[in-house]
């Protein structure tokens, strides 16, 4: 029996819905990732279904600065590689690889690294899902959160110096062994969002990053920064 469509009443009493429920899906399935994998075709499908039912409303449109958020896209892939492209042995510093914040070792089994249909996916939820979801909920979201609880009362990219620090800060620890480049990617799309005031500005950047990254993982060899 097909499920009914929410209730348009329901979202408007808790507007947050939209921008936080994918965004704990995705968190909870590598949550139990160790215990009970989730295939990737899974995740990337639960999670389109539920930006399709529950965000089509806050989805972002159309974006103010296209060309410059491709740009800066590419920009944070660099800064995201960089430490460790210049500096042998960077990553493995007590710094970024202990029982904190884990080891920068990825995520990704040997199998699935010649699987066509996982490799699929993986690209496309990095791609496509993984930056929806997550400017949904740092910046569309959070960010105005900590500004002011009635979050939908202000717009994207309202500033606000705690909302921008903690954001970053919390960016950064989603980001294991990363944190550094972490911190400076939240910041710089933090940022972006108070440029821009336009949320498809920072999906686009979000992605054009995740696709250089994609690409870089595959095609180098370069699976620990899948983690």
């Amino acid at each position: 029996m097909e499920e009914p469509p929410p209730d348009p009443k329901q979202l408007k009493r808790w507007p947050e819905i939209g921008y936080i429920l994918p965004f704990a899906v995705f968190i909870g399935f590598l949550a139990v990732d160790k215990y009970l994998p989730v295939p990737q075709a899974v995740r990337f499908l639960s999670v389109l279904a539920l930006l399709a039912v529950f965000s089509r409303g806050i989805l972002p449109s159309r974006p103010s600065r296209f060309f410059s958020s491709v740009l800066l896209g590419v920009a944070v892939f660099f800064i995201w590689i960089g430490p460790d492209a210049l500096i042998p042995g960077y990553r493995t510093s007590i710094l970024f690889s202990n029982s904190l914040v884990g080891h920068p070792e990825g995520a990704t089994v040997p199998t699935d690294k010649i699987n066509f249909v996982f490799l699929v996916f993986r690209v496309l939820g990095s791609v496509i899902t993984i930056p929806i979801i997550e400017e949904l909920f740092w910046r569309g979201w959070m960010m105005r959160w900590i500004a002011n609880h009635h979050f939908d009362r202000i717009p994207v990219g309202t500033w606000h110096k705690e909302a921008f620090w903690i954001v970053a800060l919390l960016f950064a620890s989603e980001h294991g062994s990363y944190w550094d480049v972490g911190l400076i990617t939240g910041a710089i799309y933090n940022w972006w969002a108070i440029r821009t005031k336009n949320l498809t500005d920072c999906v686009i950047a979000h992605a054009v990053t995740n696709a250089c990254l994609a690409i870089y993982v595959i095609g180098w060899g370069k699976w620990q920064y899948w983690l």
